[in-house]
């Protein structure tokens, strides 16, 4: 791992020289861990377990507080561990000022205001947003393998879980049921939390699991992932409980599983994100039902469940073999729910796996 991450770094060195950036601090959780292998998670979203600080001449800092002394000099160079134990980001500020580097990025969509502009202090600060997402969309061996694992264990679940979707019980009774099976079957947790909705709650594509009722002849829809050797899956799926699927349901299945199968068609390397989600969204328009159409197609999936590339109608992103996305459809309706279908996708040397 610690090897992986050195040159992760040096790829990275390769993106600040070209945009004149003399170190970048590194403050977004999954960025830091890609770089270093250090904590992937931090322990609450108003606490930081640490920052990276990459510079031109290679001579990289981790800075942390006392509490993970342990865990970072088993990943870091010692002497390059900075430990603060007051104010964070005037500790850091004074830290860079005596290194000496004079500009300085940081990144802007994940650093607080009240800390930047502490840090920012005596500091010429650029933005550098991307740089590092610009190398997580590009997946190497052991990334894939390890994405590959996550969706297995994913679909794994997808078989099982109309077992338990039952007349009687509540969404959040399967949302709990679906953690134990990811949990039993090896994930250390879950991607996100899991969405389960029944009836018109379908109709919300970000329904949160609760105290409604599965009934005899009614959808489901369950989008969940889990997250193992430390890369997330994300699939959803919609059943229908019971024997006997309304037409609206039967229609609304054949539009969104033809749009999804159309998008992945038109993946592949080369092809601009946008025109794999206008695929979809055509299919749709059709079919007279795009207004129901109201998300993107999907996005990349990999440390974090939602990462770049965003693969809709705004995406300036082209796929590259090596990237992991999802084709995602849906089509929602107030009056009786909604369906979406997932898969995550690789774009291979040659077109797209679906996994």
């Amino acid at each position: 791992m610690i090897q992986v991450c050195e040159a992760r770094r040096e790829k990275l060195r390769a993106l600040m020289d070209e945009k004149g950036i003399d170190a970048l601090f590194i403050s977004h959780e999954a960025n830091r861990y890609y770089l270093s292998g250090f904590e992937l998670h931090d322990g609450q979203k108003n606490e930081y377990a640490g920052y990276l600080l990459i510079t031109k001449d290679g001579k990289d800092w981790l800075f942390t507080d006392s509490r993970y002394w342990d865990a970072a000099k088993r990943l870091w160079e010692e002497s390059r561990i900075f430990i603060y134990r007051a104010s964070a980001a005037a500790s850091i500020n004074e830290h860079i000022k005596q290194l000496g580097y004079k500009r300085v990025g940081f990144e802007a969509r994940t650093i607080p205001y009240a800390f930047h502009k502490v840090f920012a202090d005596g500091l010429t600060c650029v933005e550098g947003d991307g740089l590092v997402e610009q190398l997580r969309m590009i997946k190497d061996a052991h990334e894939i393998a390890c994405l590959k694992k996550a969706c297995a264990l994913n679909h794994k679940l997808m078989q099982w879980v109309p077992s338990v979707c039952r007349p009687g019980r509540t969404e959040r009774a399967v949302a709990w049921d679906i953690e134990k099976f990811f949990r039993d079957n090896g994930a250390s947790e879950l991607a996100f939390a899991s969405i389960v909705a029944v009836g018109k709650n379908a109709a919300l594509p970000h329904a949160i699991p609760g105290d409604t009722v599965i009934t005899e002849e009614c959808p489901v829809l369950i989008d969940v992932g889990c997250r193992l050797d430390d890369y997330c899956s994300d699939q959803t799926r919609t059943i229908w409980v019971g024997s006997n699927p309304t037409d609206e349901f039967k229609r609304t299945m054949e539009f969104v599983r033809t749009a999804q199968d159309a998008s992945i068609a038109a993946m592949g390397p080369g092809i601009p994100a946008k025109e794999a989600h206008a695929v979809a969204a055509n299919v749709f328009a059709d079919a007279g039902v795009a207004e129901y159409f109201t998300h993107s197609l999907g996005h990349g999936v990999g440390l974090e469940t939602h990462e770049a590339p965003s693969v809709n109608s705004r995406s300036d992103a082209v796929l590259q073999p090596g990237m992991v996305v999802t084709a995602e459809p849906g089509l929602y309706y107030p009056e009786w729910g909604g369906i979406r279908w997932e898969h995550m996708v690789l774009i291979t040397e040659d077109g797209a796996e679906r996994m």
